[in-house]
């Protein structure tokens, strides 16, 4: 029997739904870019849409330059952390209003100890791999302190990052095996140098029980890490030019990024393990009393200091063509940062997925 023309309209929207899946499941990069059913690569390297458009959306493995969000415009701010009510805690559904939300929650889990004001703790159990939040606002050169206290534990690393969405990065990191020292980094678009960047102050009052005021201060030449508002390390752009002319030097708009989570796990490569001091101890009495590991964030004060001022009325960052061999070109731009795919209808969306598998089976009769 012939299909009726609803028979092969439903069909035709089922194949279209199949497609779209098999196209969210895609690997991108930058010599592989998403194809346009699916077309914003992620941070962690797969098209989608939705909440793929948002935070860590990568504009150069994308289908376009402007498949991602234009990213929130940096904001002078001092954050504090009285309770969760301006942390978003499911990254899935934040739609990218950063005037309504401060902080995405990406994984994990946080808790507000109300101590003193109140305080963030990010969370680390053995289910949950970690925590991490992120700022909804980017910033595109400027000063960020944390004031924090690190974990403890063998294996476990409290880390204060920025992070671009093409991977330019400046860190802080704390392996939690040594309480009296820190690390310092850097990488340009998520390129790992032959001679690490990295390095380690050391002589530092307790990490874990005492509070310390941790700062990158980011300008267009120079970087520079400062503890306690003493300078402890600065980085000229000058130093990382390659021999053919490429600045090997973060440069473009990050989020910030707190995070405590495990790398002396199984899964991990040796010499992260190493690095962190060894595999965790699940059976620590820290972990088995409190049935966590965790670290502990004050406040975040951010001020910004973009090369240019925006103009009236400007909203977001936005990526242009390279202006030169490797260096995107970054715009003001007064698009909104909002993702209107996301909340009833990125919702509506999730069932619809469920529902596929059991359309599937019903494909066949409907084509035959």
């Amino acid at each position: 029997m012939l299909p009726t023309a609803k028979a092969l309209l439903a069909s035709l929207a089922l194949l279209s739904s199949l497609t779209l899946i098999a196209a969210q499941g895609t690997t991108c990069n930058i010599t592989t870019p998403c194809p346009s059913s699916a077309p914003c690569c992620s941070e962690f390297g797969f098209c989608g849409t939705g909440h793929f458009c948002l935070g860590g959306c990568n504009p150069l493995a994308s289908r376009s330059l402007d498949s991602c969000m234009p990213e929130p415009l940096c904001q002078n701010a001092e954050h504090t952390f009285p309770d969760l009510s301006r942390i978003h805690t499911n990254a899935t559904y934040y739609g990218g209003n950063a005037t309504a939300w401060d902080w995405v929650l990406d994984k994990g889990n946080v808790i507000n100890t109300n101590t003193s004001g109140g305080e963030l703790a990010l969370l680390l159990t053995e289910t949950n791999g970690g925590t991490r939040i992120s700022s909804t606002r980017y910033l595109h050169y400027g000063k960020v302190t944390a004031t924090l206290k690190t974990g403890r534990w063998n294996g476990v690393v409290t880390a204060f990052i920025t992070m671009s969405d093409i991977k330019d990065e400046i860190d802080w990191e704390f392996p939690g095996s040594a309480t009296t020292e820190g690390q310092t980094n850097f990488f340009w678009q998520g390129v790992i140098p032959a001679q690490t960047d990295g390095t380690t102050e050391k002589g530092l009052d307790d990490t874990f029980s005492n509070y310390h005021d941790y700062t990158v201060d980011w300008q267009p030449d120079t970087l520079t890490f400062s503890i306690d508002n003493k300078v402890v390390r600065t980085i000229q752009r000058s130093d990382h030019i390659d021999s053919a002319g490429i600045s090997h030097f973060p440069s473009t708009p990050s989020r910030i990024q707190l995070s405590l989570w495990p790398a002396g796990i199984n899964t991990s490569a040796p010499g992260t393990i190493d690095w962190a001091g060894g595999m965790i101890n699940w059976d620590d009495p820290d972990y088995t009393t409190a049935g966590h590991f965790y670290a502990l964030v004050k406040s975040v004060s951010v001020t910004c200091n973009d090369p240019s001022p925006a103009g009236t009325n400007m909203t977001s960052y936005v990526y242009g063509t390279n202006s030169s061999s490797m260096t995107p070109s970054i715009a003001f731009s007064q698009l909104t940062t909002v993702n209107s795919a996301l909340g009833g209808k990125e919702l509506a969306n999730a069932w619809a997925t469920l529902l596929v598998a059991s359309a599937a089976a019903m494909f066949g009769a409907l084509v035959l």
